[in-house]
């Protein structure tokens, strides 16, 4: 029997790439991609788009229309989409808001089988006691400050409550590491395209990533029907094998870096970012500090095995689509001196 699957953020880049993934899966009918703005590109052979706000009313009508028994929830995102002018507020209300609607909608729809909730690794925090691997059990030391790990902690939450209300329905959360490759648009991968890289002076933090293409392959597997290989109801941490250190990002960048003292860190965070430097915010230089890394045993047991990119792998396939090597001298230099400035001012 065919599917019918809705996802949402449809006009997001990964997203996008989602719906047009799904449509050459022979076991989904049909696909609804679903976002209060339109894709800059048409929808593929297969799929519809409709354009509507999660946050809204509205969204219950087109589940229930079309019969949908399965959500993806994508539109999650700790900023807000490229050049929409939207702040910290409005992105919070669309990952908080639009989340609790969705859900709501949801529990009214009879034909609902399963429900995908993206979310993230930031959930963890990264206090300095934290585990050195954290599971999906571990809580994080303290709670989150606010930003974007309270929204993913406010939406899991959500969906541990959706899925007490309506047991008959699969609810899977997909805690995913910052996703990188060479066609992602992030906050992290601006940050790395930088020409000088503000780090926190005296720390050196783990990194662990996902690569693109196997975000759409854990995707796709939540969607399954349960077999082997699928990801099943639960919450899984979702990050490719092994670590690197900023150090060692930075060296195969080969950017060089502008050592920031810690107390001034957050400050220079939010001055960069209001002054429109890409990839740099308070919320960004404080998961510098310590980093996270997570355990993925239970994805792994899942899938029957490893995912395709390791955190290496995924981090040489994003350098190898960006460019690599020490930028002119000249820009280097502009860098620097435009950061140092801030300080100055500070």
């Amino acid at each position: 029997m065919g599917r019918t699957v809705l996802v949402t953020g449809a006009a997001r880049q990964l997203s996008g790439r989602f719906v047009r993934h799904l449509t050459r899966d022979p076991a989904v009918d049909r696909v609804i991609g679903v976002d209060s703005r339109a894709p800059e590109e048409t929808p593929p052979d297969g799929a519809e788009f409709v354009r509507a706000d999660i946050r809204q009313p509205d969204i219950a009508a087109v589940l229930a229309e079309r019969a949908v028994d399965t959500v993806v929830h994508l539109d999650v995102h700790a900023t807000p989409p490229g050049g929409s002018g939207a702040g910290r507020a409005s992105v919070k209300e669309v990952n908080v808001l639009g989340t609790l609607q969705l859900l709501g909608a949801c529990q009214r729809v009879p034909t609902l089988r399963r429900v995908v909730i993206k979310s993230s690794t930031q959930i963890y925090g990264t206090a300095a006691r934290d585990p050195a691997v954290l599971s999906e059990t571990d809580l994080p030391k303290s709670p989150p400050g606010g930003g974007f790990p309270q929204d993913v902690a406010e939406i899991e939450g959500y969906a541990r409550g959706f899925a007490r209300r309506r047991p008959d329905v699969h609810v899977t959360v997909l805690r995913l590491a910052p996703v990188l490759g060479p066609a992602v648009d992030s906050r992290l991968a601006a940050y790395f395209g930088l020409p000088v890289l503000p780090v926190v002076l005296g720390f050196d933090p783990r990194l662990q990533f996902v690569h693109e293409e196997d975000v759409l392959e854990v995707l796709a597997r939540a969607v399954r029907a349960p077999g082997p290989g699928a990801v099943g109801p639960g919450t899984f941490n979702v990050a490719g094998d092994g670590v690197l250190f900023l150090s060692q990002a930075a060296r195969r960048l080969g950017r060089p870096t502008v050592p920031v003292a810690g107390p001034l860190a957050p400050w220079l965070g939010s001055a960069l970012g209001a002054l429109g430097v890409p990839g740099v915010s308070a919320e960004q230089l404080k998961s510098l500090v310590h980093g996270r890394v997570v355990r993925t045993a239970a994805l792994r047991e899942a899938m029957g095995g490893p995912l395709a990119y390791s955190t290496p792998e995924t981090f040489a396939s994003f350098v190898a689509a960006r460019g690599r090597g020490l930028l002119g001298p000249e820009l280097i230099a502009r860098a620097a001196d435009r950061i140092e400035e801030v300080l100055r001012r500070g």
